[in-house]
């Protein structure tokens, strides 16, 4: 069985959607747990009658206090029966054989290798996908760590085996509600996790104006722990790409400028004042001076 999870926050203009997806799947061997994270619209009452109806699958949805999506995820973990764990977010939708292509693709892996899960395509309701991948034949095996090498770039549909996600929960920081979900997904992969990345459509999104994606600077000023916790991650994964290194050094500096000093914040990252400055200029300049990059 394959757990839908679905964490909310006052959407239930637009959940039906996603709702009407589910009671259309070609296969209905899956449940869906939605987790409302402190709704104050009328998500509790559109649930309610979501409950009374004849869905065809288990609905289970619970209520908490508002903490984020990151939260919301590790209470829908500790929920979730099913083997896999597909999160869906509220404004968007499955195509009709999306649990049926999960299973005919997880029934694909071979056993002597460690497996995240496997993951398709998400698109755009036009049919065009999102992001790339481009291999020879119908799928690629890599790690999360390993999608840039891979050319499996942009928003993908992963679907991880629940087991591996209770082994490594989201830290969770006081009075903080934004933790990219990465630090998971690339932890997971550093330990040799591996996903199956097959190029059908099977999720369809819109990134909308109070989403996650568009809510820019804001997201990273007001949660510096979290992002100081993902930056020091990425410095530590990705050594050798100092794209990323240094988009990271500048995404805590700009999370932390108007409270901490460039010492201060040098410090927490443990590097030089030389590749701080370097990765303000980098960043901000889209230039990498690639003769001082290799020795910094």
């Amino acid at each position: 069985m394959i757990t839908v999870f679905t964490p909310t926050y006052n959407r239930a203009y637009i959940i039906d959607n996603l709702y009407r997806s589910l009671l259309s799947q070609t296969d209905k061997d899956f449940e869906w747990v939605v987790v409302d994270d402190g709704s104050t619209d009328d998500t509790a009452k559109y649930f309610e009658k979501v409950l009374k109806n004849d869905n065809g699958f288990n609905v289970t949805f619970v209520s908490v206090p508002n903490g984020g999506k990151h939260r919301a995820i590790n209470k829908g973990v500790t929920l979730a029966k099913g083997e896999m764990f597909f999160i869906v977010d509220s404004d968007d939708y499955l195509t009709a054989d999306a649990i049926e292509k999960i299973k005919k693709w997880k029934g694909t892996l071979p056993a002597d290798c460690k497996w995240a899960g496997v993951s398709g395509a998400r698109g755009y309701a036009n049919g065009r996908v999102i992001g790339q991948m481009e291999c020879e034949g119908e799928y690629v095996d890599a790690t999360n760590l390993e999608r840039e090498k891979k050319k499996l770039l942009g928003d993908k549909a992963e679907v991880y085996f629940t087991d591996v996600l209770r082994k490594y929960p989201f830290p969770e920081f006081e009075n903080e509600k934004f933790l990219t979900e990465e630090v998971v997904w690339n932890k997971i992969a550093y330990d040799g996790y591996q996903i199956r990345w097959f190029k059908d459509i099977i999720y369809v999104c819109e990134y909308i104006e109070d989403g996650l994606t568009k809510s820019g600077d804001a997201k990273y000023i007001n949660n510096p722990r979290g992002v100081l916790y993902w930056a020091k991650q990425q410095t530590s994964f990705f050594k050798s790409n100092k794209k990323r290194v240094y988009s990271a050094i500048y995404r805590y500096y700009i999370a932390t400028k108007q409270t901490k000093t460039k010492k201060q914040i040098r410090q927490d990252l443990g590097v030089s004042a030389l590749k701080l400055n370097l990765a303000i200029f980098a960043v901000k300049t889209g230039r990498f001076i690639k003769r001082i990059l290799r020795k910094n």
